[in-house]
């Protein structure tokens, strides 16, 4: 067998949030992608579907009749290194001339 038959490729997904009237249609919204949880209380469904037909699925779940509303997830957009907004350690330290007497006055209730 030739290797490049058996490599697996991830696939680029982005999860979608459908709010629905009824859950009876969930074998519906099951072609469109992964179903990853579905709350029965608050009927809505996660689903995560393949990124390079995420636009034309998004557009047809909406017109489906049992869809209130769609959320799409913007986690794929938001960067998640967080190292130069954190800071330096540099930054945490004070100098010298920014120290001042941090300790309140105490005061008794004897000598008030």
């Amino acid at each position: 067998m030739q290797a490049e038959e058996n490599e697996f490729t991830v696939q680029k997904r982005r999860g979608i949030i459908v709010w629905v009237y009824s859950l009876k249609q969930l074998k519906n919204l099951k072609r469109f992608g992964l179903v990853h949880y579905v709350s029965r209380k608050m009927k809505y469904v996660v689903l995560y579907l393949n990124e390079e037909t995420f636009d034309t699925s998004e557009e047809k779940i909406k017109k489906l009749h049992f869809v209130r509303k769609v959320e799409r997830s913007y986690r794929p957009d938001v960067e998640m290194n967080f190292a130069d907004r954190i800071g330096t350690k540099a930054a945490y330290q004070v100098h010298e001339e920014e120290e001042e007497d941090l300790t309140p006055d105490i005061r008794l209730a004897e000598n008030v």
